[in-house]
């Protein structure tokens, strides 16, 4: 038999109840958290790794062109040594 005890269905009740509003609270509190989130980063600018990509080969063509006029100036100084 099924117990009819007031005192029980009310903590029962109160149990769901709290259930409840904790679940809703977590849902609310998840929910903030990812709009202040999209908020913080809103203002920062990503680049696709496209950009990237590109951006990194054309540093990498500076550096061997760099690489090339430094060996070219070392040449020309050494032919300007010799003649002095």
């Amino acid at each position: 038999m099924q117990s009819q005890n007031p005192f029980i269905t009310d903590f029962v009740k109160l149990a769901n109840s709290a259930a409840g509003t904790f679940a809703g609270m977590t849902r609310e509190a998840r929910e903030s958290a990812r709009e202040r989130v999209k908020e913080a980063l809103g203002g920062i600018d990503f680049v696709s790794r496209e950009e990237f990509d590109a951006v990194k080969d054309m540093a990498a063509r500076a550096r061997e062109e760099n690489e090339r006029l430094e060996a070219r100036i070392a040449v020309l100084e050494a032919k300007l040594l010799n003649q002095a």
